[in-house]
Order: structure tokens, then sequence, then C-alpha cells
């Protein structure tokens, strides 16, 4: 008797994103998805009738949506916006990093539901601090610019190897406390 997990929308974007993750995202296919799932892949359309479009747009949502802490600020750890920020903008980085392959999708796919709900989050974490909405939504909106484009800059980087090593980690914490700097400015 074999029993295997059902197929559920969550299962198939885990799948898909692990083929994306191992082998690149040219190597997603339906075919190759349902392989994964032990479907055939017309199965896989019955959760995602939109086909491979609606499959892209949940792996985005899966890789983007990561809102901050948006908690009062102040807590027992007296945490205050900045180091907030800090510990979020690491786990997106790393996010985005462990999944480079669906990054490309980030930046060219329509799915701006997924990146405004992070983007909100950062804002409210901002109205949290006392910044006025105006401030917010822009620094918010360049905070998370920073953190796609630097971990597609990474991404790139490590790929390419080259002579030069390049301290990532500290490319990061440096663009990061700028960008928070520049935020007092806005």
């Amino acid at each position: 008797m074999n029993l295997r997990e059902p197929v559920t929308r969550d299962r198939i974007i885990e799948a898909a994103l692990h083929i994306v993750d191992g082998q690149g995202l040219g190597r997603l296919t339906m075919r190759r998805l349902g392989d994964a799932l032990q479907v055939e892949a017309m199965a896989i359309y019955h959760h995602l009738p939109r086909g491979k479009e609606e499959l892209l747009d949940g792996l985005v949502a899966y890789v983007a949506i990561l809102p901050a802490d948006t908690r009062p600020l102040g807590g027992p750890g007296g945490d205050d916006w900045r180091g907030r920020l800090r510990t979020w903008a690491a786990a997106y980085r790393a996010r985005l990093v462990e999944h480079a392959g669906v990054l490309p999708l980030l930046v060219t796919r329509r799915n701006p539901a997924a990146l405004a709900t992070t983007s909100r989050s950062v804002g409210e974490v901002l109205r949290l601090a006392g910044f006025l909405e105006s401030a917010a939504v822009p620094a918010a909106h360049t905070l998370l610019s920073f953190l796609i484009g630097h971990a597609a800059l990474e991404v790139r980087g490590r790929e390419a190897g080259g002579p030069e090593t390049v301290d990532w980690d500290r490319q990061f914490e440096q663009g990061l406390e700028i960008v928070l700097a520049g935020s007092l400015m806005v």
C-alpha cells in the first residue's frame, strides 16, 4: 500500500522551490514538478488553475513575504526600531540568498501583494518608532530595495568567484547602516 502525502497548494510550492533551489528556475517544469510530487502534471492544475503563472506567483509570495515584527517597541529587551529592523533584515537577506533562484522573479513578476505585505510591516515598525507615514513608506521601500539588490549582487558575486574575495557580510552590514541612518533624513 502506497501512502503518499496528499497534494496541496503549499506542498506544490515547496516542491517547486526545492527544484528551483537545487536545479535552477530554468529546470522547473510542470512535468518535473509532477514527478517530484509523484503525480501526473495535470493533477497540479487542480490546485493551481492558472498553471505555471500561478506557480511562479506562489514562489514569489513564499520567498518575498517575511513580515517584520510589529509588536510595540521597547518591550522587556528594550529593543529599538534599528535593532528590530537589523534582525529582520538579516533574516530577509538569508531567505533571499537561500532561495536565489527566485530572485529574478521578485523583480520581474507582477505579484505586488507579496512585497507589499513585507513592506507594510517594515513601515509599521518605523511608524511605531515615531516616523510619519510620509517618511515610513519610502524608508521601508528603500530598505526592501537595498535587501533585494544586495542579495542579487551577493549571489552573482559568489557564483562568479573570481580572484577578489568580497566580505558580503561586512558589505551588507555597512550598507544596512547607511540605509537605516538615511531613514532619519526623510
